[in-house]
């Protein structure tokens, strides 16, 4: 049965009872999808119960889920938000599903945002590194946080081709606050 034909979707899409969506997250047997649909409706909402099960998804191979999840954590407002993306964009076993976790850390600004940012990009800086769109969004979000603690890690970026443009204009952002 697909979600969009299921009561149980119905349900959660009206339901106004924030404790009945929590009460999702920890019952027996609910599939991810309503997972999912609570967790998101939850965070939206400021409901911190949520926090967990968007992290979960956060770091999830599917990148619909991970945009979703970004999207609730970034207007949650839990203070563990940017520690946890932060462990997960510098997570070298879980790289290939950091992109996400890279563009939450800019929208937060946080504290944790511009050194996570930092090692993931010094990081993808290696020969032959595969993870190309995680550091171009590591170099445009260190250009849009204008931290002067970039610049070096962004002055390394002009050696790669696919990055140099974007260094550039990172760059540009930082240099007035030098």
């Amino acid at each position: 049965m697909e979600a969009g034909s299921s009561p149980v979707y119905g349900r959660l899409v009206a339901t106004d009872d924030l404790d009945e969506l929590a009460a999702v997250l920890t019952e027996h047997g609910q599939p991810l999808w309503a997972r999912e649909l609570a967790a998101f409706r939850l965070g939206v909402a400021g409901d911190r119960r949520a926090f967990e099960t968007l992290v979960l998804l956060l770091n999830h191979r599917d990148p619909q889920r991970c945009v979703s999840a970004a999207h609730a954590l970034a207007r949650l407002g839990d203070p563990r938000t940017a520690r946890a993306a932060a462990a997960l964009a510098t997570n070298e076993l879980r790289v290939a599903y950091a992109l996400h976790p890279v563009r939450l850390l800019v929208a937060l600004r946080a504290p944790e945002s511009v050194p996570a940012l930092i090692t993931t990009l010094r990081r993808r800086l290696r020969p032959h590194d595969p993870y190309r769109k995680v550091a171009l969004a590591c170099v445009e979000g260190l250009g849009e946080l204008g931290d002067a603690r970039a610049g070096s890690v962004l002055n390394e970026a002009l050696a790669h081709p696919a990055l140099a443009e974007a260094a550039v204009h990172a760059l540009a952002r930082i240099a007035p606050q030098r």
